[in-house]
């Protein structure tokens, strides 16, 4: 018989579902994995994502993507700030972390 400890299966889960980590100057932004936000945070961010796909403004609905999944507000607005208004960076942080929760979430 197989036997864990909840602090087993908290870090498998950290394993699988953790977050996507991009270091902006000297600092870590944690983009949480869909799977770690809140019932509520989730629905939100499903709901940017139709919006997306429907052609909304990219920038303003990626922008309140990372701010939904990520750890802290401050530090989604110093990733944000970085960022600055191109669009095609911010996509790409969205690729990055689409493509590392896909993996999890399989």
């Amino acid at each position: 018989m197989a036997s864990y400890t909840l602090d087993d299966i908290r870090s498998a889960a950290e394993a699988r579902y953790g977050s996507t980590d991009i270091t902006v100057r000297d600092r870590v932004v944690r983009l949480l994995n869909p799977l770690r936000l809140s019932k509520a945070k989730r629905e939100k961010l499903t709901a940017l994502q139709d919006q997306i796909n429907e052609g909304a403004d990219q920038e303003e609905l990626l922008a309140d993507a990372i701010r939904l999944v990520a750890e802290h507000d401050s530090a989604a607005s110093a990733l944000l700030a970085e960022i600055g208004e191109d669009l095609a960076v911010l996509a790409q942080v969205f690729e990055f972390y689409g493509q590392a929760t896909q993996a999890g979430e399989a």
